[in-house]
């Protein structure tokens, strides 16, 4: 239990949480960003070798509770966004050269469904706590999936990336609903870790839509 005493009570206590979350979530992003770029020219096997080293370190975030809180916490996210960033960095480079229309609809796409997603959570004064756990380990699951079928050259189906569109936009309302009923100072980075991830899935199913139209 965090021994920090938060000087803010009720709806004023849930915005600074909210914007303690989404500030480090739009640092994960800006990460994700840099990584992409030093990692645009890297090799394709190092980029699949840095996107197992990502997958490895959600995973050990996910089971570890103090690489979820605190200084080490921080340090953990800000350096799984640079790592997925990089490994990505060919891929988008791709994509970039080759389809650029595909990656400004995916960006495009990502944001109105956060937007949209993240409203709704704030929103609903139902607590739907109950569906983090189930969601977050089938959006785990999707996203070590669906970054394994992009790093390999053998992006998933239409099917696969509707699916998980739906998981990670469901997630993010359960995520936003977390922060207005339940969040505690100990729970902003791996809110902000579950809604990073869910933005990264969303970008990388849609790209995967839009990259065959």
């Amino acid at each position: 239990m965090s021994t920090y005493a938060s000087p803010y009570t009720g709806e004023r206590a849930t915005s600074a949480i909210f914007g303690r979350v989404m500030s480090l979530v739009g640092i994960a992003i800006a990460f994700l960003a840099v990584g992409a770029v030093v990692g645009r020219d890297v090799a394709l096997g190092t980029a699949q070798a840095l996107g197992f080293v990502a997958i490895a370190m959600l995973l050990a975030q996910s089971f570890v509770a103090p690489l979820r809180r605190g200084g080490l916490g921080l340090t953990w996210l800000f350096a799984l966004a640079l790592i997925l960033g990089v490994s990505l960095g060919p891929v988008l480079q791709s994509y970039a050269t080759t389809d650029p229309d595909a990656v400004i609809q995916a960006a495009g796409a990502t944001a109105l469904t956060t937007l949209a997603m993240g409203a709704w959570g704030l929103a609903t004064s139902a607590d739907l706590s109950r569906w983090l756990r189930p969601l977050s380990f089938v959006m785990l699951g999707l996203f070590v999936i669906g970054l394994l079928l992009l790093l390999f050259g053998a992006a998933g189906n239409p099917l696969f990336s509707l699916v998980v569109i739906v998981v990670s936009a469901a997630l993010l309302v359960v995520d936003f609903n977390y922060v207005r009923n339940r969040a505690q100072d100990d729970d902003v980075i791996w809110l902000a870790t579950g809604i990073f991830v869910s933005i990264v899935n969303l970008f990388i199913s849609f790209l995967n839509l839009f990259g065959r139209s």
